[in-house]
């Protein structure tokens, strides 16, 4: 139960906007890789650091989409540096090669590879969250059915059969209702919650 005073944010808002609207991310990324090598060919000065503005890109698949999709990013942005140095004509050293290519690899892989042990501890959380729940419904399920049979119990062995039957009808009722609630959540995903809503 929440404190007094302190409200909850709905789990959805938590969420970044990139994991919401994998296709918006896509499509912001590829703009950005447009308008980059727009820019550097623009550029006509080949020691301008417009190219490490690829990196924004990279970063943004990379954060969105874990490191495998990080790394091909990264390889794109190396290729459009090279079309750009060929269609230039650009005459640049190993270190200018290695300045513009080594980070873009290194930003895809290594924020690719946070954002996929990130997103494998959201989901252990989760399940962890999950398997709590179920343990509190066990136990809820548990003390309503004995606290009922129990005193269902006591009143038969009082010789009050009428309502130790009652009682017990009641327990049965409510024990019904309480399995039908968990059958019910059961419909959830397998971490104990609901799988998210494709656009």
């Amino acid at each position: 139960m929440a404190a007094a005073g302190v409200s909850r944010v709905p789990e959805d808002r938590l969420v970044p906007w990139f994991r919401q609207r994998p296709r918006w991310a896509l499509g912001v990324s590829a703009a950005l890789f447009v308008i980059v090598f727009a820019a550097r060919l623009l550029a006509g000065d080949a020691e301008d650091a417009v190219s490490l503005l690829y990196a924004l890109p990279v970063a943004l698949v990379a954060v969105s989409f874990g490191r495998t999709a990080g790394i091909v990013a990264g390889l794109l942005g190396v290729l459009l540096v090279v079309v750009w140095a060929v269609a230039a004509d650009a005459d640049m050293s190993l270190v200018g090669w290695a300045s513009r290519m080594v980070p873009l690899l290194l930003l895809g892989g290594l924020v690719g590879d946070a954002s996929d042990r990130l997103a494998g501890a959201e989901a252990r959380h989760r399940q962890l969250e999950a398997a709590a729940q179920r343990q509190r419904d066990a136990v809820e399920i548990n003390d309503t059915l004995i606290q009922g049979m129990a005193a269902s119990k006591w009143a038969l062995e009082a010789g009050r059969y009428e309502a130790g039957l009652r009682l017990l009808e009641e327990t049965i009722q409510l024990g019904e209702r309480l399995v039908s609630k968990l059958l019910r959540d059961s419909g959830m995903g397998l971490d104990g919650h609901r799988p998210p809503q494709r656009d």
